[in-house]
């Protein structure tokens, strides 16, 4: 992932790194890019106005071609891209776009794409750069280039939506539950902003990525995007939501109590929940060793009482309360943070390390009862911690050896669902 500010020389051959492509990433901006776009309500991309041209995806100051719109559809996505602004320009970048009205922006937020300095804009207006347009004001303290290139980032998932500018997070909103039904927050911004009687605009539960014509100069590179919820190249998926297999539990007092050790954990509507008691945990019965692991949890969101938990990965040794591995944290309000068990070769940044816990950098988690998501980076000498879309921690010269995959029973009720391992072999 890019979560950080890197403004380079636009390459002549944009590419994917071998990390972004099995992250299930995809360029829009590479050679076949023409036909990745197409005019809004249009069948193909524009005959004029807008350009590819080394890499970069440009369009000309009153030309009036129109917006773009992506060929394929989004809901859960995470968009990153390179925009640089002509001298006092304005554009932005709209999704989840049908194509029920006659623009773009009457049913897609934006992302907001600006010179704020040419316009005399205030930095945190809601129409400013990053801005979720006319709904959401950027954060205080965001960095643009009116001269050069600025990064965007728009993150999409579990009804939160996230912007990004140059590597700051600047919008970070809950527009729809769990149901995927908007919020009041998400209801009640709509209802006050420009856009309250426009039928169907920010509720749509997919749509295109759209870059705005809005008659100045605008010029995108490096466009990256993956669908979250679409199988990476190679996946397994490692829960199948009914039972557990592909798992074996270990549960060392579950004989004192005369329960069988598999009973702790239960699957209800394809989500897996894990009572908390006895402690022990479930392993996957395959080893693994290089590769990348999604998984979603939350605490019961009835409850919404916090607790413990965590997914150790190559786990090696023998079964016990806990077996030798690296301990991605579950905890609440410690989600990010390592745990080296037993030994574990492995080297994290001192500075946050006391013993064998290394705090995360920064929090991301959602309240308590929420769907939060992990992407567990297991890459060779390299253990890299995301979660909800945000690097904490980073873990190098960790012991190459392939081992098996935990989820802990550590005293709460905790559930999981959508369990996905990409193999980097």
């Amino acid at each position: 992932m890019i979560h950080t500010l890197v403004l380079v020389a636009a390459l002549a051959q944009p590419s994917l790194s071998p990390l972004e492509q099995a992250q299930g990433f995809r360029l829009l901006s590479g050679p076949d890019a023409t036909s990745q776009w197409r005019g809004y309500k249009k069948p193909s991309f524009p005959a004029k106005g807008w350009e590819i041209k080394d890499g970069v995806l440009k369009v000309a100051a009153g030309s009036g071609a129109g917006d773009i719109i992506t060929v394929d559809q989004y809901g859960d996505f995470e968009l990153v891209l390179e925009y640089k602004t002509a001298p006092k320009a304005n554009s932005g970048i709209m999704y989840r776009v049908t194509e029920k009205h006659g623009a773009t922006y009457q049913t897609g937020p934006e992302f907001q794409v600006l010179d704020d300095a040419g316009h005399g804009i205030s930095p945190t207006s809601p129409h400013a750069a990053g801005a979720l347009y006319d709904m959401v004001p950027p954060l205080e303290g965001k960095v643009t280039q009116s001269d050069g290139w600025n990064q965007a980032r728009i993150y999409v998932r579990n009804g939160v939506i996230q912007h990004w500018l140059n590597g700051m997070k600047v919008v970070d909103i809950t527009a729809f539950d769990d149901h995927g039904a908007p919020t009041a927050d998400w209801k009640a911004k709509i209802a006050a902003g420009k856009f309250k009687d426009t039928e169907g605009f920010g509720v749509q539960p997919r749509g295109h990525i759209a870059l705005q014509e809005h008659g100045d100069e605008v010029s995108f590179r490096n466009i990256k995007i993956r669908d979250l919820n679409a199988a990476t190249p190679g996946e397994k998926r490692l829960f199948n939501g009914k039972d557990l297999t592909g798992w074996t539990a270990f549960v060392p007092d579950a004989a004192k109590q005369g329960i069988a050790p598999e009973s702790v954990w239960s699957v209800e509507d394809g989500v897996l929940v894990c009572k908390g008691n006895p402690v022990g945990y479930i392993r996957t019965t395959d080893k693994h060793k290089n590769f990348i692991l999604r998984v979603q949890w939350r605490f019961n969101p009835v409850t919404k009482k916090a607790g413990n938990s965590g997914v150790l990965v190559r786990m090696v040794g023998e079964d016990k309360v806990w077996p030798k591995s690296v301990e991605a944290q579950l905890m609440s309000g410690s989600a990010g943070d390592f745990w080296n068990i037993d030994g574990f070769v492995m080297t994290t940044d001192p500075a946050r390390t006391n013993g064998r816990n290394t705090k995360k950098t920064h929090g991301a988690e959602r309240p308590v009862g929420e769907w939060n998501e992990y992407e567990i980076v297991v890459n060779k000498g390299d253990v890299i911690l995301y979660v909800n879309g945000e690097e904490l921690n980073r873990a190098t010269g960790v012991e190459e050896v392939p081992g098996f995959i935990c989820l802990q029973s550590e005293g709460a009720e905790i559930q999981f669902r959508d369990i996905r391992l990409t193999p980097l072999e």
